[in-house]
């Protein structure tokens, strides 16, 4: 199931990851899903802050070779 999560692009990843969200306000879910489904959101959240992380260096190394040039 991880697999899956690192596949998604970050727009992916955090559309599906609101999507959870607003089916764990709805409140309808049993316990044991509701559990699934934070499981799998920590894990899309995971990947969405390691995608951020990875864009945001991504920028660095750009301005910081803009300097040299």
């Amino acid at each position: 199931m991880t697999d899956d999560i690192k596949q998604l692009s970050y727009e992916a990843a955090f559309q599906e990851l609101q999507d959870l969200v607003a089916q764990l306000e709805g409140g309808e879910k049993t316990l044991a899903e509701s559990v699934a489904l934070y499981e799998r959101g920590r894990r899309l959240s995971d990947h969405c802050q390691r995608l951020l992380e990875e864009a945001q260096l991504t920028v660095r190394q750009v301005d910081a070779a803009a300097l040299f040039d």
